[in-house]
């Protein structure tokens, strides 16, 4: 059964270590076909801390990992690191491609570093980063589902919340939704929610989905949700569908377990010849 498992904000430095072998332990029940690693990997950029999320990822082998950083994973007291090296503890534990892009016969999936250096918190994207993803995503094939991963949220379901709203939704919104994306997912703010766009934003040419993440492992969750991570899995049946799993960290049991269901329908079938996941 195919999947992508979504792990946000860890923010190694604060992390739990009972909540982290019960992830590792997830991730091996469930074998998906990919992690992603949505931002926040450390709690303040530090080198032992990226060493510890990087020995973290190296146990979930063999699913690859696909890594964007987050606000936090960049440099906040030392400024010179700030101001000319933003980066180099996330490269050295993660690569040096802040936005990768992995692509196999069930998902396509196109990081996007949505943090900036002189921002402490915000989020945004260029021009050029819109309109590189979008021609990413009309090169996908027709049943892969096609997923853009940011650090910050592109949509919120609460007032409170829309101060950390991505800076340039609506563009990218509308851009990526033209050019066939399904899911943006992202963390952030620590809060699970699934959100379908278009039933929010006006004249969206298609179906896309908002699919935020809470804390995965971190001590720093808020008072409503707990840690938990999310799991897309393809289910069966004709044309490309998705489920949204959340996957709830249980104290008690010291396990992650299944929670809320969502599922999504794209807004396009695969080629009849195309094999289905159940």
């Amino acid at each position: 059964m195919s999947g992508l498992l979504q792990i946000s904000d860890p923010h190694f430095g604060t992390e739990q270590p009972p909540v982290v072998e019960a992830l590792v332990r997830l991730a091996r029940e469930q074998a998906p076909d990919v992690a992603v690693l949505s931002g926040d990997i450390t709690q303040r950029a530090r080198r032992a801390q990226f060493g510890a999320a990087r020995t973290f990822a190296d146990r979930l082998a063999p699913v690859p990992v696909v890594a964007v950083p987050g606000n936090h994973d960049v440099p906040l007291f030392n400024l010179l690191a700030r101001a000319f090296w933003p980066y180099a503890n996330f490269r050295h534990a993660f690569g040096d491609d802040l936005e990768p892009v992995r692509s196999d016969a069930n998902w396509l999936v196109v990081a996007v570093k949505s943090t900036r250096r002189r921002r402490h918190k915000d989020g945004e994207v260029s021009d050029e980063q819109i309109e590189r993803v979008a021609e990413r995503l009309r090169r996908a094939g027709e049943a892969q589902v096609r997923v853009v991963v940011l650090h910050h949220p592109i949509a919120v379901f609460r007032p409170q919340d829309a101060p950390n709203l991505l800076r340039r939704r609506q563009a990218a919104i509308h851009r990526w939704a033209e050019a066939g994306a399904d899911v943006v997912m992202g963390g952030h703010i620590h809060l699970p929610y699934v959100l379908p766009l278009h039933e929010t934003e006006a004249a969206l040419p298609r179906r896309l989905w908002a699919v935020q993440a809470g804390t995965a492992v971190s001590s720093r969750v808020r008072h409503e949700a707990g840690n938990s991570v999310n799991l897309l899995r393809r289910v069966g049946g004709r044309g490309v569908r998705v489920a949204v799993e959340r996957w709830d960290y249980d104290v008690p049991s010291q396990c992650f377990r299944l929670g809320t269901v969502t599922e999504l329908t794209p807004s396009r079938s695969p080629p009849a010849t195309a094999p289905l996941d159940r």
